[in-house]
């Protein structure tokens, strides 16, 4: 029976001309396990998103998808998640509750189901993972490893019938990554799940795997058995089979007799048949490199993260050279980025002493702290030390192989792309002393190649680098010395050679496979050398900058502007202002002369149903997605914070500043809902009245206005004039309507004076509010408008037209409303 059918699955991403998949056919039966491959980019975490309509990115999508004979958009999204399971690469991202047992009910009671069969599938799954002994405790205690496990029981307990993982081990040490694998395997074997696996580190996914699958540039490039993917890529010397098992790539270096070793049981017994006839020789001498300064040095470091936890790091001394290539391993949670941070100055030791000789650059394990701009191009362009540069900005570029990449936003980039512009960006400082965390996750073989390059033209000019890595293979090829972590210090150190050597399982798996006949060997190279074949080329050095073009410069890196472009106003627009024009004035005056102000509760909550009457006229026809509201609720909730921090300030508030927003960001029916709703809420902490709906339609009408007076083609949304316009809102349009209404709702008699004397006694704080708006918007206008369209175009919140020709480019910056 097939659990998953792909036929003929395209899709590309709102903005972009490029198909992320392209024409995609691909049939995994029932209880299969298959692993997805390919280079970073090439579409292996779009494809896996495509089979979970929760998970699914917005954009353009053809073909047919099907789970088990059913087509994915005729499935419910309860009988998906009881069907499809989802694991990703990230352990913290999936983890929604405080305890361990908390997270392994979570989904079940989501779903409804009875407290005994709930606490009996629970039992169950805790059971089966060996989570018994860290039941009950808090999720913020637990490893990298334990978080993932967790993640994957979690997931489980729904009883999934098809299982889903994106590089779920990219962020374990390699013994936590096996362990996690085994436990997939697990459940591939016993429980008959089907298993549908992305990864990079194929050494333990092959092992395991049934069939595996290589992407290329959203293609399906082969597709077969583990032995024959590997014999495939051989024969048509594609750059991919570097990313193979080390087995595969022994076997493949040397006369490549016989059939394709995967597991390293396989890669030993056929290295023992070849070395039968033909003998190792010696292994070829490391290199050894000249004595040098030290730039870093530790000594008797301490550290803890509160007073009553317990030491991250302890006792700890070491010392970096200049030029010097020092990598640190060890398991998740033993003090290695803790020791970063250190060196850094990002942490102050309670013990002990750090000394730093040169400037220092750090690469931090999540690349996207580093992201401040909209597209990578003008990030880059943000970190030159020089902002003159634009041969030093060409040539990083060019080094970390993003020239494809520089109108793309770097948060819509791969987990291999977004490491590469990060690296980019911390090279444009030109550190003495470069600190990486993690920096080779989510990196494919070919650009690993490319990666080590650069680092082996920094150090050739002197910079000394200190990287913390679960990579071993990386390490054991490219480092000068490496250290082990554990419980806060180093274990052990030493050259790679007999560093990895020593370890037993902490080791490449060169090593495992050929300890019987080479013990020190741990790189495929070094068994390639001993058997007396030519090893593999070293890694390439760093490309040059790349030719002028014409017309070159700074300016090819970064976006074009937006062109604003006139549009007429949609009908729910029209629809919009009609309520808020006549319908709701209307509403306010029957609750003054007919009921007297004394139904406030009831004017307030007929004022909310005519607000979110354009809502209703939008969505109908369709159904809207829980993502399409979120956002407004999101405003709506920051308004009400804003307002209660700020209570002790009169008038000096937030609210105003986000209503304008939202109406300039989503249209002028949604400015006037997230106003007149955040005034209701609020005004449960400042205290309901008759007051309540005529800061409702005050406040809605500016968010009304802004958005038909911003839309695309009217007014331009700089700061200058946003702040200008929310200072006359504040005082013409609020003030207006609020100094009206405390003299319609206070005063006996109607006198002009008396009207005139309200509008004086409250001109002093509509300028106070006035200033607070200018203010804020001054301050968030640009950056939160910024974030919000690009929310409504990755997300889809409002439909999205990209135009032909050189316009294609500036609508992913200005999307427009439809």
């Amino acid at each position: 029976m097939e659990a998953i059918r792909l036929q003929n699955v395209s899709f590309t991403y709102p903005g972009q001309s490029r198909k992320a998949l392209d024409n995609i056919s691909l049939t995994i039966g029932q209880g299969e396990f298959w692993v997805l491959c390919g280079f970073s980019g090439c579409g292996k975490s779009t494809l896996l998103r495509q089979l979970k309509t929760v998970l699914a990115p917005h954009g353009t999508r053809c073909g047919e998808v099907r789970i088990q004979g059913r087509l994915l958009e005729t499935l419910d999204l309860r009988t998906q998640s009881q069907t499809v399971g989802f694991v990703s690469q990230s352990p913290e991202s999936q983890i929604v509750t405080d305890r361990v047992w908390h997270e392994l009910a979570f989904g079940l009671e989501s779903m409804g189901l009875d407290t005994p069969v709930i606490r009996r599938r629970v039992a169950e799954m805790a059971s089966f993972f060996g989570i018994q002994s860290w039941f009950r405790k808090s999720t913020a205690e637990l490893s990298g490893g334990q978080k993932q496990l967790l993640n994957l029981a979690a997931v489980m307990v729904m009883q999934p019938d098809i299982l889903l993982l994106d590089e779920p081990t990219a962020q374990l040490d390699p013994i936590a990554a096996a362990d996690f694998l085994s436990a997939v395997g697990k459940l591939n074997r016993e429980l008959g799940t089907t298993v549908l696996l992305t990864e990079h580190r194929l050494e333990d996914a092959f092992a395991a795997a049934d069939y595996g699958a290589v992407m290329e540039e959203g293609r399906i490039l082969c597709h077969g058995t583990p032995r024959e993917i590997g014999a495939e890529l051989r024969k048509t010397g594609h750059a991919m089979f570097r990313s193979m098992p080390a087995t595969m790539q022994v076997w493949a270096e040397t006369d490549g007799s016989g059939a394709c070793p995967v597991t390293v049981r396989e890669g030993r017994d056929w290295l023992e048949r070849t070395a039968a006839s033909r003998a190792p020789g010696e292994l070829p001498p490391e290199p050894t490199r000249p004595e040098q300064d030290s730039v870093v040095a530790a000594k008797e470091l301490g550290f803890r993260y509160t007073p009553d936890s317990p030491d991250a790091v302890k006792g700890l001394s070491f010392s970096l050279k200049r030029g010097e290539f020092l990598a640190f391993l060890g398991g998740n949670g033993t003090g290695k980025t803790t020791t970063l941070k250190l060196a850094a100055g990002l942490l102050r030791p309670e013990r002990g002493s750090v000394q730093v000789r040169g400037s220092l650059a750090l690469l931090p394990q999540d690349p996207r702290t580093l992201f401040v701009k909209t597209t990578v191009g003008a990030d880059l362009a943000d970190g030159l030390a020089d902002p003159g540069s634009d041969s030093e900005l060409r040539r990083v570029v060019r080094l970390c192989q993003l020239e494809t990449l520089l109108n793309r936003h770097p948060y819509d980039l791969s987990g291999g792309e977004q490491q590469r512009a990060a690296l980019a960006k911390v090279l444009l400082r030109r550190p003495d002393i470069l600190l990486l965390d993690e920096p080779t996750k989510g990196l494919d073989a070919r650009f690993k190649e490319a990666f080590a390059g650069i680092l082996r033209s920094l150090l050739d000019s002197g910079v000394s680098i200190l990287m913390v890595s679960h990579d071993v293979e990386f390490c054991a090829r490219y480092a000068h010395r490496c250290a082990l972590f554990f419980d806060g210090a180093i274990a052990a150190e030493g050259t790679p050679r007999s560093f990895f050597s020593g370890n037993r399982f902490y080791t490449t798996a060169a090593n495992r496979m050929a300890r019987q006949l080479l013990p020190e060997a741990v790189t495929v190279e070094e068994i390639v050398a001993a058997l007396g074949y030519l090893p593999p080329p070293e890694a390439p050095p760093p490309p040059e900058a790349p030719a002028e073009r014409d017309g070159g410069g700074k300016g090819e890196t970064l976006p074009s502007s937006p062109v604003p472009r006139s549009h007429g106003l949609p009908g729910r627009t029209l629809a919009a202002a009609l309520s808020v024009l006549l319908l709701i004035p209307l509403t306010l005056y029957a609750g003054m002369v007919l009921f007297d102000n004394r139904k406030y509760d009831f004017i307030a909550l007929l004022i909310l149903l005519e607000c979110m009457l354009p809502f209703f006229l939008t969505f109908e026809g369709r159904k809207p997605q829980a993502r399409e509201l979120v956002i407004i609720a999101a405003l709506c909730a920051i308004g009400v914070a804003g307002r209660a921090a700020l209570f002790m300030l009169p008038q000096f508030k937030p609210v105003m500043a986000l209503t304008i927003i939202a109406g300039v960001a989503f249209g002028g029916e949604t400015g006037f809902l997230v106003g007149a709703m955040t005034m209701l809420a609020s005004n449960v902490l400042f205290s309901q009245g008759p007051w309540t709906p005529w800061q409702m339609f005050a406040m809605g009408l500016t968010g009304f206005l802004a958005g038909l007076l911003f839309r695309p083609g009217a007014l331009r949304q700089r700061k200058a004039v946003l702040s200008v316009f929310g200072a006359l809102c504040a005082i013409f349009v609020y003030g207006g309507i609020m100094n009206l209404s405390s003299y319609l709702m206070w005063a006996e008699s109607f006198q002009n004076s008396i009207l005139l004397s309200y509008y004086v006694t409250g001109f002093p704080m509509d300028c106070v509010h006035a200033a607070a708006t200018a203010f804020f918007l001054w301050l968030a206008a640009e950056p939160m408008l910024e974030k919000l369209e690009r929310i409504k175009v990755k997300y889809g919140i409002l439909e999205f037209r990209a135009p032909a020709g050189p316009a294609a480019e500036e609508s992913l910056q200005n999307p427009t409303e439809t």
